[in-house]
């Protein structure tokens, strides 16, 4: 049986160490939505380090093989673009057939919005992304997959924020359940744990996490 908490420290220090999630508090990072915090994740630049890489995709496919063996998945499907090398890796591991998800249909040819071979209905079909934050956008990709006549029931991530409510809502409102490698608060104990950044630096991002849309708002007041 893996053990989750072992996976979630080891993925937590493969970000730290390959500089996937930084920490500022001095100068927080812009978010796409505008907003700012003092932490950022970006699991693109994992696909750049082969041995780290190597780890948790073996700590994927193990973690899938498990939650899904007694209804084992036919295809893993990556969700354009982020999720689509996830995808191929973890794919290879399990000796799946591979799929990956667009955003819109293809302008021109077979207008296909999922792109590979999924022949039958009712396949077993896992979504896989880089991260999430409030799983919005999970539902394009499952509802294509859906209206495919895909199985889908299990999402996996490399990184979850783990810290907004809405995720968990909106994982049940799809009938969905999500997987991880890590999340902010096994990153933050990996930080203390090996301290990575100043006491300072690791009270202020633990104040976000706890509650980060009221952190944003002091700092917008603070700022203005």
């Amino acid at each position: 049986m893996i053990d989750k908490d072992v996976i979630a420290q080891r993925a937590a220090k493969i970000l730290l160490d390959t500089k996937s999630v930084l920490f500022n508090v001095d100068e927080p990072f812009t978010l796409t939505s505008g907003k700012r915090s003092p932490v950022y994740i970006d699991c693109r630049r994992l696909i750049s380090f082969p041995a780290e890489r190597k780890q948790l995709m073996d700590d994927a496919a193990a973690m899938l093989l498990e939650v899904t063996k007694d209804k084992p998945l036919d295809y893993l499907a990556g969700g354009e673009t982020a999720g689509i090398p996830y995808a191929a890796f973890i794919a290879e591991r399990m000796e799946k057939p591979m799929l990956y998800v667009r955003k819109k249909p293809k302008g021109f040819g077979r207008m296909a919005q999922i792109e590979g071979s999924m022949d039958d209905d009712g396949k077993n079909v896992a979504l896989i992304e880089d991260l999430q934050t409030d799983g919005g956008s999970k539902k394009l990709f499952v509802d294509v997959l859906r209206e495919a006549g895909a199985n889908v029931e299990h999402a996996f991530v490399v990184f979850h924020y783990g810290i907004f409510k809405a995720s968990e809502e909106n994982m049940k409102a799809l009938g969905i359940t999500l997987h991880s490698l890590t999340d902010w608060w096994a990153v933050l104990k990996t930080a203390q744990d090996m301290n990575y950044f100043d006491a300072h630096t690791l009270s202020e991002v633990k104040r976000f996490l706890d509650a980060p849309t009221e952190w944003q708002d002091a700092f917008e007041a603070k700022a203005s």
